[in-house]
């Protein structure tokens, strides 16, 4: 081994496949060629609710190229009695074709597969299927809340602490206000994408997903197969944001190839995206803050409701964002969900923190408002020293480190704090800050590495790169681990023959993988004699860290932030323009400065895309959502996005081999809250109700 170079953690580096994929030399999950490739075209129901009365299979049977309808009568039997990702039972959305019943619109009722996707497409979208109608209920608002009930999702529904009702009779400032967010879609650049076949007695998925590892095991208890004998690979990702996990399109490509016995590949069209790969739920929240004159909290109570479909319950925990917050000595949360014909929602970026730091951060800032205390400074005197909720230690807590040098560099100090008395010209001009926190977790995960023969080093994890760079982490975590270059270092992931790992989620992929990554690459640096000779198979070490992340001691551990936002309204037009952003984060290590940095920045500025433009609206009459595509669905566009920056103050995590927390997801917490109380900060009005629409401030005479 020659002399290493140390140091590549924390230096800015190009992406590794960077060249590949400007060039198009990286192939996505349906570009990638088969023999006798056959092409699968998903029918969804045009009803709500009710039953499939009848298929009228034979005429598209008879269409040119097609090989076969698959549907509820002649569909392979699957399994859905297992327990799945997190401890949940699988989404019977999954379970493709199994009975009659439809229940929500887009519902899968029928695959046809042709020798080309024209083809197939053509003969879908000819397949008549007639229906018994049910009267259908997708009507979600706060109204529900005697329906509700209360559900644990990846973490506890209801937490309480303290005698809530006195500790607001004794606070001298009482809040109590609603905030609603609207149904929001992932909508990632590369659509939904599976090819499936039977290779040797084996399935083999080429996916695009978020987790080999999750797919295979998802597909082997679905159809009852042997583990080993499912393997799924997922090299590159066009953008996943929690929705690309086990969904209709794979199960359909497997049952189509087992019948046909030939690869059958099943892509969604932007518009069935809308339909089965989830989404945010629509959320109706409840925050009540007590306070003393001097802004110290007494009682934080925190309520959120949420839909699900009628076939199987998801949580969005927004209720869940306070409870690593502020610390009050009552301190109640509970996220609730109510059944509708709707589909499924699921993780996405975020989840629960996204919406719910929009109603507690927008709650803050009108208790400092009602207080007669700076924003940033109510937000510090109720730091916490440890867990408001679980009385643990954090492993680190620099949110005021991150409030302090945000204030700094945006310019606090100078700000008016009266609103509606900044102009300029036609443009009422405002500020408005929030904060910003997420779970920094890490799961079990194996790992090998590998010496060869002409000096480099091979990297094998079962990770997954969904755009966020993780590849060009994991190369450079190894390369200071190994202390080497990075350039004799190469990573090999998205296969689920690697063996088992976390998947790209929860902001805690690269925490996770590159803890396995250093594990084993410290142990083959032990295990290499100096000037010895390394066989042509090269010497391979493996590591698993399920008992080193189970032996981490109890804390709280959490990425933070600080948001900024400057904005300009026209009161004439109701036009909001965000004009700049500043994000600081607390985030632990920074790995790669430059994909870090665009991490943190996407996530500010999906922030602004849910404050002032993102809306999935369903139409009560069909059940289905009006403008099911790009151009029915605003998501803010170049034009809209401003100068934004986003930094981070020093914050390595020490309980971490790296010194890594996770950066995915906490760049678009409190970035919607931001801009809400910059809003109210130009024109007077508090915007409750996202995104704040032109019409919505046009016919704001109060409280919106």
């Amino acid at each position: 081994m020659t002399t290493a170079t140390r140091g590549s953690v924390g230096t800015a580096h190009t992406r590794v496949e960077g060249r590949d994929k400007v060039t198009g030399a990286a192939r996505y999950a349906a570009e990638i060629p088969f023999a006798e490739l056959a092409h699968g075209w998903l029918v969804l129901s045009t009803v709500a609710r009710g039953r499939i009365r009848s298929v009228e299979a034979d005429a598209v049977l008879a269409m040119p190229g097609v090989l076969t309808v698959l549907h509820h009568h002649n569909a392979p039997r699957v399994d859905t009695d297992y327990v799945g990702l997190l401890g949940t039972p699988p989404d019977p959305s999954v379970a493709l074709f199994q009975q009659d019943r439809v229940a929500h619109m887009g519902w899968p009722v029928a695959l046809v597969v042709a020798e080309t996707s024209e083809q197939a497409r053509e003969a879908a979208e000819s397949l008549v299927v007639h229906y018994d109608q049910e009267p259908h209920d997708v009507a979600f608002s706060a109204e529900r809340q005697s329906e509700a009930y209360a559900l644990d999702g990846h973490m506890p529904g209801v937490v309480e602490k303290g005698d809530l009702e006195d500790r607001l009779a004794a606070s001298a400032v009482v809040l109590d206000a609603e905030y609603t967010t609207p149904e929001e879609h992932h909508n990632p650049m590369e659509p939904h994408a599976a090819t499936a076949l039977w290779e040797g007695g084996r399935l083999e998925v080429v996916d695009s997903n978020q987790g080999t590892t999750w797919v295979a095991g998802e597909l082997a208890n679905l159809f009852s197969l042997d583990p080993a004998s499912v393997r799924v690979r997922s090299e590159h990702v066009g953008g996943g944001f929690g929705s690309k996990g086990a969904r209709a399109h794979q199960v359909a490509a497997v049952m189509a190839a087992t019948v046909l016995q030939r690869p059958v590949r099943v892509v969604m069209t932007r518009r069935q995206m809308f339909s089965l790969a989830g989404y945010r739920s629509p959320t109706a929240q409840r925050v009540r803050l007590g306070a003393d004159a001097d802004g110290r909290l007494r009682a934080l109570e925190h309520r959120s409701l949420n839909q699900t479909s009628s076939v199987h319950e998801f949580v969005e925990p927004s209720a869940a964002a306070g409870r690593s917050m502020y610390g009050a000595e009552a301190h109640h949360t509970a996220s609730r969900i109510v059944r509708l014909d709707v589909p499924t929602p699921t993780w996405m970026r975020a989840p629960g923190e996204a919406p719910g730091s929009f109603a507690l951060e927008s709650a803050f800032d009108e208790l400092a408002e009602r207080c007669g205390i700076d924003p940033i400074e109510l937000r510090l005197r109720n730091e916490p020293d440890v867990g408001p909720v679980s009385g643990l230690p954090f492993s680190s807590r620099n949110l005021a480190a991150c409030f302090e040098e945000g204030a700094r560099r945006f310019g606090w100090a100078d700000r008016d704090p009266r609103p509606g008395v900044r102009r300029e010209g036609r443009w009422l001009l405002g500020t408005g800050t929030a904060a910003a926190s997420f779970p920094a977790g890490a799961m079990p995960s194996t790992a090998a590495v590998t010496a060869e023969a002409d000096g480099t080093f091979t990297v094998r994890i079962n990770a997954a790169d969904i755009g966020t760079g993780a590849r060009t982490a994991l190369t450079v975590v190894a390369a200071d681990a190994l202390e080497v270059p990075t350039d004799r270092v190469q990573v090999r992931i998205g296969d689920s023959d690697l063996g088992p790992a976390m998947i790209a989620g929860g902001s805690m992929g690269t925490r996770s993988w590159a803890w396995a990554v250093t594990t084993a690459a410290a142990e083959l640096r032990q295990s290499l004699a100096p000037g010895a000779d390394i066989p042509a198979e090269g010497i391979t070490v493996r590591s698993n860290t399920a008992e080193a992340v189970g032996a981490l001691a109890q804390k709280e551990r959490h990425s933070f932030g600080a948001q900024f936002a400057e904005v300009a309204v026209d009161p004439a037009t109701g036009e909001v323009r965000v004009r700049r952003m500043l994000g600081i984060f607390a985030a632990g290590r920074i790995v790669n400065p430059l994909t870090a940095r665009n991490q943190l920045v996407g996530g500010m500025i999906w922030g602004i895309s849910m404050a002032l433009h993102e809306e999935a609206v369903r139409d009560r009459t069909s059940g289905g959502l009006y403008g099911a595509d790009l151009a029915g669905y605003h998501v803010a566009a170049h034009a809209d996005i401003p100068h934004i920056e986003a930094d981070w103050v020093d914050d390595p995590d020490p309980d971490d081999p790296v010194g890594i927390k996770g950066i995915g997801e906490v760049g678009i917490v409190g970035a919607a809250a931001a801009v809400a109380n910059a809003v109210w900060h130009a024109t007077g009005v508090r915007h409750r109700n996202l995104p704040i629409r032109p019409d919505r401030v046009l016919l704001a005479g109060g409280d919106a």
